[in-house]
């Protein structure tokens, strides 16, 4: 009987031709076959809207031995709708958004187009995991995340990850001693101010950039992706779909509604 290799879908919200992606597929050839469903181009912040009101296009962009790499004009959870529905031969083993440039820590990982792609596989009840870098440059250095990458998908491809549970994974900037080791940690409390950017039109209108700069509300806590980013280590928070927040039942129950 023939043993077929685990199948991986990748997506991203850097679109397909980011470097990000394409590490991330050489990088993972040969664990399995792999599908690329990409936007067309960036779609960060996007999180995990779909388009309930536009028509999709897909376009198959390259086909070799192993990887078939699509593109599609929606969203990044869009790709992996779309995937799943008109390009995977079978359910995948795995899905994996990746390898962002820029990190999604904290509370940037509600914003984030990567941990979309994440969720909805994870919503669909497939191990999913999300790869961020924290280096927003086009050219940025993937080479030093692949043993820790190759480590990690081995582990979920053969152990599996708790239902409802998906692995947000941030890589901080290398240093020259290297990475410090991996935590396993919980996601830092944060705040993003002075978001919004005024300007003027020399044809007499106002507009407006979406902007700001973020902030660890607490720096000195060791268990948070925060410090451990800054610290030198490697970041996994294991992410969650059940939003519930249980310790709060109680208490609203107590309204006697």
């Amino acid at each position: 009987m023939e043993i077929k290799r685990p199948l991986l879908l990748i997506s991203n919200d850097d679109g397909y031709l980011a470097k990000g992606i394409n590490c991330l597929v050489e990088m993972l050839s040969d664990l399995g076959d792999i599908i690329v469903c990409a936007p067309e181009d960036a779609r960060s912040g996007f999180s995990c809207a779909f388009s309930a009101t536009a028509p999709l296009r897909l376009q198959c962009r390259a086909q070799r031995p192993g990887v078939e790499i699509w593109s599609c004009t929606g969203t990044p959870v869009d790709c992996v709708k779309m995937a799943l529905a008109e390009i995977v031969p079978r359910t995948p083993d795995l899905v994996i958004g990746g390898i962002n440039h820029g990190d999604n820590a904290s509370v940037n990982a509600h914003y984030s187009g990567t941990m979309g792609v994440t969720l909805e596989g994870c919503m669909k009840y497939i191990p999913s995991v999300a790869f961020s870098l924290c280096d927003h440059r086009e050219d940025a250095d993937f080479e030093p995340l692949r043993p820790l990458i190759h480590e990690i998908i081995q582990r979920v491809l053969h152990e599996g990850l708790p239902l409802g549970v998906c692995l947000n994974v941030n890589f901080p900037l290398l240093e020259e001693s290297g990475y410090k080791g991996v935590r396993v940690c919980r996601m830092a409390k944060g705040t993003w101010g002075q978001e919004v950017t005024k300007c003027h039109h020399p044809r007499g209108y106002d507009y407006w950039w979406m902007v700001g700069s973020y902030t660890n509300d607490e720096p000195e806590a060791e268990d948070t992706d925060n410090w451990a980013l800054t610290h030198g280590y490697v970041a996994i928070t294991p992410t969650q779909i059940d939003i519930t927040a249980y310790q709060a039942m109680d208490k609203i129950k107590s309204w006697g509604l």
